[in-house]
């Protein structure tokens, strides 16, 4: 399930659910009318910690009014939590905590009761914005950079976004950039998202963290430093 654009303001959580029902929290819990049969389905993903329901279907349940359906799925402005966005990309939902960070999705970040979701017409679109689709010929041998070299951590940055295990070869194509600047920038880049796994999930290593983020091994090393050396200048 989902939640419509338009239904944001109809969300209940568990405790305002209890006070449309007149329920203290400790009997709500031990009672749990939301597992009784015909009570509407959560709008939440499927083992979400914050379970969601519409409160348009809920009030229609505990007035005993037939309960009304809920626009179909689907739609660009659905709004999409943690799990359900990590479906729609194919990724574990640790990879888009990663993800998310990236600014072509940041900014369209709705808290719905606390709970973070994104529209699934930006998920499709940082999706299909991946390296390699737009037909780049590559760069020249010894052609110097088309790319500032002030631009290159942001840029290389977007692609690592998109697609965590992107080559040196293909930052290049990507961007019109040197070798030695997409590896600069590639390890640079992967270095300070390690660092802010870490300090966000102390419970990581440098090297769990890389692993998690989707870095592969090749590269780990060179990251991990450039890691480390983030880590001590904050």
């Amino acid at each position: 399930m989902v939640i419509h654009p338009e239904r944001v303001g109809l969300v209940r959580t568990r405790e305002l659910l209890a006070r449309d029902m007149g329920m203290a929290m400790g009997t709500f819990r031990n009672r749990k009318p939301y597992a009784e049969p015909g009570f509407p389905r959560p709008v939440s993903s499927p083992g979400a910690r914050v379970m969601l329901w519409d409160g348009g279907q809920t009030d229609a349940y505990r007035a005993g009014d037939p309960v009304p359906a809920l626009p179909e799925p689907g739609g660009a402005g659905d709004l999409l939590d943690r799990q359900e966005v990590a479906a729609e990309l194919g990724v574990a939902p640790r990879t888009w905590d990663g993800y998310k960070r990236d600014p072509r999705v940041a900014e369209h970040l709705v808290v719905v009761c606390g709970v973070e979701h994104w529209p699934r017409g930006i998920v499709r679109e940082f999706q299909q914005a991946r390296p390699g689709k737009s037909g780049a010929t590559g760069r020249p041998r010894g052609s110097a950079n088309v790319l500032p070299r002030g631009q290159a951590e942001d840029r290389v940055a977007a692609l690592l976004a998109a697609r965590p295990a992107i080559t040196i070869s293909e930052a290049c194509d990507a961007l019109g950039i040197a070798p030695a600047t997409a590896q600069r920038a590639l390890a640079q880049v992967r270095g300070k998202r390690i660092a802010e796994l870490v300090e966000a999930e102390p419970g990581f290593s440098f090297t769990a963290a890389a692993e998690e983020l989707g870095y592969p091994p090749a590269v780990r090393r060179a990251a991990v430093e450039a890691a480390r050396m983030a880590g001590s200048r904050t």
